[in-house]
């Protein structure tokens, strides 16, 4: 892998502090409501984003934030939308669970446990029907957590995928407990990159960003070709609870979570392997790390300007402006 290859795997620094920063606003009560952190898998948005084109569709869960951010999303933006802002990314309309960017091809963000999956299928659906003749297809990709995996609606997503050969990635981010229980006790069939039965499926180290990409790589052009669907494991792991409103650890213990950290942080495995191949030193990295916070900050602090929205905007994007086909309201 060419140095400028390797540079597009590097996000996971600048999504680790903007989570970093989400968790400090969250404590300090600058953002309220629902918020599900993203911190220890950011290698599983950073590698499928370093994998899959803007003309690929991606939909996701309500832990959804780092997504944004590759997905054309600015921090000013994405933290704007959890502090309620009118120049959220949102409009302060979607909140924590629900980010939108249909320039870039990013569906959400949806707020309900397995929801996503259906619409990803439908976004399948669409790419399939709009490919040009003789050339590869985009594809959809609808992620979810093992928590979500057992859902009627995915399976019923998957035989329609399957049916219809639509170029479909059914994306598990297995970290382990769902809500907040494991998943030996949670699901009787845990090797859920075989649910498909069927449907091929391929399990990914998702605490690796390269793997990640080098999988999605395959992935995409499998999907794409006209193979139909496949089902992607990616085993990873978050260290916070579901969200902030669960501490984590009365279902696992501390130790556990320092282990990961330990043996297995993505942000480590980026930092050894640039230094290993000789892509930077440990004071480069250093450096590159400083100016992230740095410019993380100044843009969280351009946020706690933004003004919130007036009660004329309450009544907004609720009917379109004009009904006429290809009108709506922005």
């Amino acid at each position: 892998m060419h140095r400028r290859q390797f540079a597009k795997t590097t996000h996971s620094y600048r999504l680790s502090h903007c989570v970093c920063v989400f968790y400090t606003e969250y404590k300090a009560r600058n953002i309220r409501g629902f918020c599900h952190l993203y911190d220890g898998q950011e290698a599983v948005a950073t590698g499928i984003n370093a994998a899959i084109t803007q003309e690929d569709s991606w939909i996701t869960s309500y832990r959804c934030h780092c997504q944004a951010l590759l997905r054309g999303g600015t921090v000013r933006k994405v933290i704007g939308e959890l502090f309620g802002s009118v120049e959220g990314y949102s409009k302060s309309k979607g909140g924590s669970m629900h980010f939108y960017n249909k320039e870039h091809n990013f569906y959400g963000g949806a707020g309900i446990v397995g929801a996503q999956v259906p619409i990803g299928a439908g976004l399948a659906f669409a790419n399939k029907y709009n490919a040009k003749p003789g050339e590869p297809m985009n594809i959809a990709v609808a992620c979810y957590g093992d928590g979500a995996a057992n859902q009627g609606q995915i399976w019923e997503s998957a035989n329609m995928a399957s049916l219809w050969k639509l170029p479909m990635v059914f994306c598990i981010e297995n970290n382990q407990y769902g809500m907040g229980t494991s998943i030996d006790r949670h699901s009787s069939h845990s090797d859920y990159f075989k649910m498909g039965n069927h449907i091929p499926g391929i399990r990914i180290d998702g605490m690796n960003v390269l793997a990640v990409k080098a999988g999605f790589e395959f992935i995409k052009e499998f999907c794409g070709n006209g193979n139909g669907p496949m089902y992607a494991e990616l085993m990873t792991y978050r260290y916070h609870g579901h969200s902030m409103s669960d501490p984590g650890t009365t279902y696992r213990n501390r130790e556990e979570i320092a282990f990961t950290r330990s043996t297995r942080d993505p942000l480590e495995f980026v930092k050894k392997t640039l230094i290993d191949a000789g892509f930077a030193d440990a004071d480069e990295i250093k450096q590159v790390e400083k100016q992230i916070r740095k410019q993380v900050q100044e843009e969280v602090m351009l946020a706690k300007q933004d003004p919130k929205p007036t009660l004329d905007e309450l009544i907004k994007h609720v009917y379109a402006a004009d009904t006429s086909i290809g009108n709506y309201e922005m």
